[in-house]
């Protein structure tokens, strides 16, 4: 099976497609899978709009609105985790998944799929220790706060994916697992994005909880985002015994949908040829699901997860006659229903004008059938239907809270109306860290971008190395390979070579506004960042 992997979408379907057509038509191949890590921005009208974490002047409606309406179709099966810039009211809508648009599957807070036998596990957001133990508090309309808390992961979601025992062949994630960096080439990493010297050096670049899984689940393929930035490694997982290593996952992260960006790549991985290229349930996901729904929470909160030495159940991971009793409950049918029916009306540029120009607010917090019917079969709560049943009780502990839970509600009252939208220049350190991005200086509506056709070549991923030798050496210094490991023999990777520009290191790179204020390297060479006034944060959002 060929699977396009692209990094971050940002609302560009129309171009991602355009790619991918190309290159079929050159190379005389057929792609049967499309797979986004994270910024899909899948915003069905301007009310979608106001609830993603962006800068009023770079809130642009892209092109995924045309899918959602039916204006055109996803010429492939395309699935996508969330990242730290979407339309969090709609993804909030499918927690446990499910379709955004015909042939369009998000894969929820997080979750597991089966596609003609190749097993596909994903987690949506990015990291940030002051929401990681929270319940799933956010609705709209939103906050500043609450409309970025809203794509943090929480410890829920890794403890669901930490009791799946059966292999993953593909881990999808925004971020990068911590420590990545050093089983690929990671002097090349900074000398294109010299600002993660800091991070890097204190091993604080990416996601804690995201190592922990890749450790745990040791997937064959890691594919990741976020960063803007193409990056390979080969990351061993040496025996429990202290033996070399038997199993590698091969990470891989790509930059944004921008011309001139390595942003797409093909990966070949063996599927069983007897079944079509459509999405099942994965039956150990959704017996943990069910097993751990008492752990959903809708408050802001702490909300721990179970452990060793509790009276209670700690260890979730399901026996045969759990995942039996679920696959009842299922009807054996675990093919994911192509069910996906409009829910807002969508964008019309005739109609509806520019979102520069626009006055509309967000929206109220609704519940979608997708998930009404997903969680009826299962038997698991809807935690939409949960926040708004606490809305409609009018107390502070509504049913849909956890009977195990204590503590009271904390919901956001200090919600802007739409003559505060300016105040949406207040980037916080949730924003991406790329400083090479060239960007205009007011959105407009559908924008157009000019793409060079991609040329194919081949990549070679770095040759696996442990911790102790690839590790900084000194202050600024870093251990580095010049050699390949050739994976001709187990899959079929190539990449659009782009020709990507070089970051000089004068500090002269246009900004967006989907960049994060970066750290001061450590050396003699100061690197300045253009606009910092822009990207400052109030004290009061700093962790």
């Amino acid at each position: 099976m060929k699977i396009a992997v692209e990094g971050c979408a940002h609302g560009e379907l129309e171009k991602i497609y355009e790619s991918i057509d190309h290159l079929q038509k050159k190379e005389g191949i057929q792609v049967d899978l499309l797979i986004c890590c994270g910024d899909f921005q899948s915003t069905r009208n301007l009310q979608d709009l106001k609830c993603m974490a962006v800068p009023l002047k770079y809130q642009e409606m892209c092109t995924f609105y045309k899918y959602y309406s039916g204006e055109k179709t996803a010429p492939m099966l395309t699935i996508f985790v969330g990242g730290n810039h979407e339309a969090s009211n709609y993804l909030q809508e499918l927690p446990y998944g499910g379709w955004v648009a015909p042939n369009i599957y998000y894969m929820g807070y997080a979750g597991v799929i089966n596609i003609a036998g190749v097993r596909i596990a994903g987690i949506s957001g990015i990291y940030k220790g002051k929401d990681y133990y929270k319940g799933h508090y956010e609705k709209p309309p939103y906050s500043e706060e609450s409309k970025r808390s809203a794509y943090h992961i929480r410890n829920v979601e890794v403890f669901r994916v930490r009791q799946m025992q059966q292999p993953i062949d593909v881990f999808l994630s925004h971020d990068w697992p911590t420590g990545v960096y050093k089983y690929g080439d990671t002097a090349r990493l900074l000398q294109r994005k010299p600002f993660f010297t800091d991070e890097v050096i204190t091993n604080r670049l990416g996601s804690g909880p995201y190592e922990e899984l890749l450790k745990f689940l040791k997937p064959s393929f890691w594919f990741a985002a976020h960063l803007h930035v193409k990056f390979a490694a080969v990351v061993p997982h040496p025996e429990e015994n202290g033996g070399p290593a038997t199993k590698l996952t091969k990470f891989l992260a790509l930059d944004k949908c921008l011309p001139r960006r390595q942003f797409l790549q093909i990966v070949e991985i063996p599927h069983d040829e007897t079944k079509s290229i459509s999405l099942e349930y994965d039956l150990e996901w959704l017996t943990i699901l069910s097993l751990t729904n008492h752990l959903t929470s809708v408050k802001k909160c702490a909300n721990y997860m179970p452990g060793k030495g509790h009276d209670s159940r700690w260890n979730f991971t399901p026996t045969d006659e759990e995942k039996n009793d679920v696959l009842l409950r299922m009807e054996s049918n675990l093919a994911i229903p192509k069910n996906f029916a409009q829910t807002v009306p969508p964008y019309n540029p005739e109609t509806d004008g520019s979102p520069l120009e626009s006055n509309v607010c967000q929206p109220k917090p609704q519940v979608n059938p997708q998930t009404t019917e997903f969680c009826r079969r299962l038997g698991i709560d809807d935690p939409m239907a949960l926040l708004l049943a606490t809305m409609n009780e009018g107390s502070d502990d509504g049913f849909g809270t956890p009977r195990h839970q204590r503590g009271s509600w904390n919901d956001q009252s200090n919600y802007l109306d739409s003559s505060n939208e300016l105040s949406f220049c207040s980037v916080n350190e949730d924003e991406d860290l790329n400083t090479d991005d060239q960007k205009p200086t007011g959105g407009t509506v559908g924008r157009s971008l000019s793409f060079s056709p991609p040329t194919l070549g081949r990549l070679s991923l770095p040759t696996p190395r442990n911790d102790e030798t690839s590790t900084c050496e000194e202050e600024g210094s870093f251990a580095t390979t010049n050699s390949s490991v050739d994976i001709s023999d187990t899959t079929l990777m190539k990449v659009f070579n782009v020709d990507e520009k070089e970051v000089e290191p004068d500090g002269n790179q246009e900004e967006t506004a989907h960049d994060a204020e970066e750290t001061k390297p450590l050396g003699p060479k100061k690197f300045k960042r253009r606009n910092e006034s822009l990207y400052a944060e109030p004290e009061e959002d700093l962790p």
